[in-house]
């Protein structure tokens, strides 16, 4: 009977230079046994590809992308090419503490409904103030990082949360293979955001738990959370934008449904009001809407018959 369970890490990069190095260094630094390291890049133009290469070519499995297919594919590709119990998903300005990854795995092996953990992410520029806890899911189902921009004391005890962030995400084999709809983990029509929320979402549907250790630390860049929006290209505004409608179409039960479009019409009514005045071009994004349906259908179907079965 294997006793020692294996663990492969996999990161996603797009013109990551400044900071797969940091990245990776901290990933074999790890006190916990590293079975596999994936790393896709998303045509990266800059030097991301040369400098993995350069320090870690023999320790790191690459896999160059022709173009950018988004976060969601590219994750679902390195999932695809490991066979590990264990599967951490994580982000290239991530940089985590020496015994990340064992206590997360120690944490999960305890508790088998455990299907998803993280540990404390901190702002890597000051590590004093809290990245992520972990996710929560509002009624009107908005979801936040918990402790964003409060202080880490804050933030000592751990427990379950509705989900974790897809910066630094240790994912099990069991539930990976459980909840994966098409052969997809990730919804790849996502590309990027909100798909951490939208299998955080659907691994609650089918009676997974998430957990968050708060002695597991890692740190966090996350640039754009302070430049702000603005700093986004459109491209992924829309994407963005159009993702919370497609999570809803995926996960949210018959029974639920009514109550929630209640709950959340003043918002969508103050959120479109503030699209049209100020950012009109995103709500573009519906133009796509028509041609996705069809799957969209195909996948709430699949999804909610998961659901029915687990009752």
């Amino acid at each position: 009977m294997k006793t020692h369970k294996t663990v492969s890490i996999h990161i996603v990069t797009f013109n990551s230079e400044t900071d797969i190095l940091d990245c990776l260094d901290a990933v074999h630094a790890q006190t916990y046994e590293v079975n596999g390291i994936v790393v896709v890049d998303n045509a990266s133009s800059d030097e991301t590809v040369s400098r993995i290469m350069s320090k870690y070519k023999n320790s790191v499995t690459l896999i160059s992308n022709p173009l950018n297919t988004g976060f969601a594919p590219a994750h679902n590709q390195a999932i695809a090419a490991s066979d590990a119990d264990y599967m951490l998903v994580l982000n290239p300005d991530v940089v985590l503490a020496p015994d990340y990854v064992s206590r997360l795995v120690a944490r999960m092996e305890a508790d088998p409904q455990i299907g998803s953990a993280t540990g404390k992410l901190l702002f890597k520029g000051d590590p004093t103030i809290v990245d992520s806890t972990g996710l929560r899911m509002n009624r009107i189902r908005r979801a936040f990082d918990r402790g964003m921009g409060e202080p880490a004391e804050n933030w000592k005890k751990s427990g379950e949360v509705f989900g974790v962030s897809g910066a630094a995400a240790m994912y099990s084999r069991r539930m990976i293979e459980d909840i994966s709809v098409d052969g997809e983990f990730f919804d790849g029509s996502f590309f990027a955001y909100k798909e951490d929320v939208d299998v955080a979402w659907r691994a609650q549907l089918l009676g997974w738990k998430a957990w968050y250790d708060a002695e597991a630390i890692g740190y966090h860049e996350r640039g754009w959370k302070t430049s702000g929006r603005g700093s986004k290209p459109l491209f992924i505004r829309r994407k963005s934008y159009l993702n919370r409608y497609k999570m809803l179409v995926n996960n949210e039960p018959a029974r639920t449904l009514l109550k929630t479009l209640i709950f959340a019409l003043p918002y969508e009514i103050a959120v479109h009001g503030y699209m049209l005045l100020k950012e009109p071009g995103v709500l573009r994004a519906w133009g796509s809407w028509g041609a996705e349906w069809k799957t969209l259908k195909r996948k709430r179907k699949a999804i909610q018959e998961m659901i029915r079965s687990k009752l």
